[in-house]
């Protein structure tokens, strides 16, 4: 049987914003991905397998929050020197498909805070606008992770982000996280809030003339 090395990100690593982190391209990660791009992947297997990506966003994304040491006293008696994070964290998910990966924050965060932003496209202007937002009182405090599985053109995501700043937020203080980004919306998003970290899964090749990503996997949303 035939066997294949482990894959690379599609983009040349060279031309990745330094803001940007991928989760390790292994055969696994990659045969995961497959699955979802399907478009003949039922919806069961689609909602399963993306689900066991989200996780492994969201457990990237907790480590780039800071940490500060920690001393506990084991079962033993023993002293152990050890970390706990900084501060309190919070997810944001933009509607509607980042809700999709709000269950998954949820199954590594116990009792996380989740807000929300929705964000579309005004017909007049063209142009990405808030539509509905509601977030902790507290969230300039927080660490924000900010969710939505798909970075295309990146104009919803910087939307997103300019509303948190508005919130108090610190830049530094967010991180982006996706299953999929294309370079165009990497270079755009990180152009414009290069201290906002992000998390992303795999990018892919680019975009076609509509806009959506190439290869993708269609609209997570509907498939969801």
């Amino acid at each position: 049987m035939a066997t294949v090395n482990a894959p690379t990100s599609q983009t040349s690593p060279a031309s990745v914003p330094p803001s940007v982190f991928t989760l390790p391209q292994t055969a696994q990660l990659e045969a995961l991905y497959t699955i979802i791009r399907d478009k003949d992947t039922p919806r069961g297997e689609f909602l399963f397998y993306s689900d066991r990506i989200i996780r492994l966003l969201v457990e990237e994304g907790l480590n780039h929050l800071p940490v500060v040491p920690k001393t506990v006293t084991t079962p033993t008696g023993a002293t152990y020197e050890g970390v706990g994070f900084e501060g309190k964290i919070c997810g944001v998910s933009i509607l509607r498909a980042g809700e999709a990966m709000e269950a998954g924050l949820r199954e590594v965060c116990r009792s996380v805070r989740i807000g929300k932003i929705l964000i579309q496209r005004d017909e007049e202007t063209a142009q990405p606008k808030l539509f509905y937002s509601k977030f902790p009182q507290d969230i300039a405090s927080r660490y924000v992770l900010l969710l939505d599985p798909m970075l295309a053109t990146g104009g919803s995501a910087i939307k997103a982000v300019d509303v948190l700043k508005e919130q108090g937020v610190p830049e530094e203080r967010i991180i982006f996280i996706n299953l999929i980004s294309s370079p165009e919306g990497l270079k755009n998003f990180c152009t414009k809030f290069p201290q906002t970290r992000v998390i992303t899964g795999w990018i892919d090749k680019g975009l076609n003339e509509k806009a959506y990503i190439i290869p993708g996997l269609g609209d997570f949303g509907e498939r969801r």
